[in-house]
């Protein structure tokens, strides 16, 4: 899950526009269990206010595909047949599927949406709590298994092999959502630019009123109501996860919701993970996978990639950027 530590700060927050042909609606609404901020820029209120619910009507569609709790959905239908039989499905959630494994063939099992399994172990509420037994965890370790999730081309369907296995897309899901909200709206006469923020996970397109693009703050997991800094982005996603909102300690020690699908334990380290990239799924599944990484192998895995760029905040306060990210200071 991702939390609202992303903001745009300037135009959009204030409502005014250097252009007078350009109107804005925001709204704020919860959808896929989370805070959703969308705006959408125009040359006229209508059309603007069409664009929101657009967007808001997309994102309740791909809930209903790939939500893991409501009953009815395709996701949960695969999860029932867990080690059972394959199930067909919608393209679209086929794909999606697809790209997931991708991402955890690419980050060595640090992603994997069949970690679903390990939902009721933990209890994030900020309290204090013992740690489960070993048995308990490898209990549910042993149900997580990218490897097992089985995809089948010809049929489009998806066969999870191991009988309690579940899929969830928890660490992809809100950023996908983002992009295909903004898709549309990208299509739709007389709609200039929008921000679809699915609390951080954040993808701008278009015109703000602005000259130089939408003015993104990072805030600071230490205190969300300051600022780390500032970046300014065009068509780009800004995505950021952290430790600060949904968490438990035990002995001392706070443990974030990302939990480690290969050794079945949450993560330690790490405060907060803010990728920039062209695109909200990748960089919702990137922060995911960085805060199990870790900062060495996380900092490297974002080097590598192509116009990829990041930002990690270790539980010592030190911040760590990529190589080509420049930050503005507030």
């Amino acid at each position: 899950m991702k939390y609202l530590t992303l903001l745009v700060i300037s135009g959009i927050c204030s409502g005014l526009f250097a252009q007078a042909s350009i109107v804005s609606e925001k709204e704020v609404i919860k959808l896929m269990g989370t805070r959703f901020e969308i705006t959408a820029t125009a040359e006229n209120q209508s059309i603007a206010s069409d664009a929101v619910n657009v967007a808001i009507r997309e994102i309740e569609r791909i809930e209903a595909l790939i939500s893991s709790w409501q009953r009815e959905s395709q996701t949960s239908l695969i999860n029932r047949n867990a080690g059972i039989r394959p199930v067909e499905v919608d393209r679209e959630l086929f794909q999606l599927i697809n790209r997931s494994l991708k991402i955890s063939a690419l980050t060595g099992g640090a992603f994997d949406i069949s970690f679903a399994s390990m939902n009721k172990l933990y209890q994030f509420d900020k309290k204090e709590h013992s740690l489960p037994s070993k048995n308990e965890v490898e209990a549910y370790v042993s149900k997580i298994d990218w490897k097992s999730i089985i995809l089948d081309f010809d049929l489009q369907s998806v066969f999870l092999k191991k009988k309690g296995m579940r899929i969830g897309f928890g660490g992809i899901g809100k950023g996908y959502a983002a992009n295909k909200a903004l898709d549309l709206l990208k299509n739709m006469e007389g709609v200039k630019g929008a921000v679809i923020n699915a609390s951080g996970d954040l993808i701008t397109w278009g015109d703000n009123g602005k000259e130089n693009g939408w003015p993104i703050q990072i805030s600071d997991p230490a205190d969300i109501t300051s600022s780390l800094g500032w970046l300014t982005v065009e068509d780009m996603s800004v995505v950021t996860s952290g430790n600060y909102e949904k968490y438990f300690t035990s002995n001392g020690t706070r443990y974030a919701h990302i939990i480690d699908p290969r050794t079945g334990y949450p993560t330690t380290g790490i405060k907060s993970v803010t990728i920039i990239s062209p695109d909200a799924e990748i960089g919702d599944a990137l922060a995911t996978s960085i805060f199990v990484l870790g900062l060495e192998q996380g900092l490297r895995l974002i080097n590598q990639l192509k116009d990829i760029e990041g930002l990690i905040i270790t539980d010592d306060n030190e911040l760590h950027l990529s190589e080509n990210l420049k930050l503005n200071q507030i």
